[in-house]
């Protein structure tokens, strides 16, 4: 009576063996060459999308931060200020930004913006979650 029902089992496994593909222990299984896999782009890292000449627009993912959307947008952190600038009135304060915000982001700004955005980063002091800091109301009013 065990024989059957290992038999039965053994069958079984056979069966689930051809089903997936899998090769047996006595089975050498032929391998298709390998095919480079495509390059994917991570979900939570969207590319600017372009808009027109000098604008493109951003759609922010969970997780992204002006300081991150700066580097990939301009290779430069610390010009997030620009973007803050650009989309003051979608940012009310700007260490604090949303999934599915759209932001424009300025392609070709002037030396002297940039120099500002940077000056700002940099000396902007300290900051509070869900409070727009004197420094910045200041840097969006110049």
């Amino acid at each position: 009576m065990k024989s059957t029902k290992m038999l039965k089992l053994l069958g079984l496994m056979g069966a689930f063996t051809l089903a997936v593909g899998c090769a047996g222990p006595a089975e050498k299984q032929e391998t298709a060459p390998q095919q480079e896999p495509a390059a994917a782009e991570p979900a939570s890292a969207p590319e600017p999308v372009a808009s027109g000449s000098d604008m493109t627009t951003y759609e922010v993912v969970k997780g992204d931060h002006l300081w991150g959307i700066s580097d990939k947008s301009y290779g430069n952190p610390y010009k997030w200020p620009l973007i803050y600038k650009a989309n003051s009135d979608k940012i009310k304060d700007a260490d604090l930004i949303y999934p599915g915000q759209v932001f424009d982001i300025d392609n070709n700004p002037s030396d002297a913006d940039a120099a500002a955005a940077i000056n700002h980063a940099k000396t902007r002091g300290s900051w509070s979650i869900g409070v727009t800091e004197e420094s910045d109301k200041a840097y969006l009013a110049e």
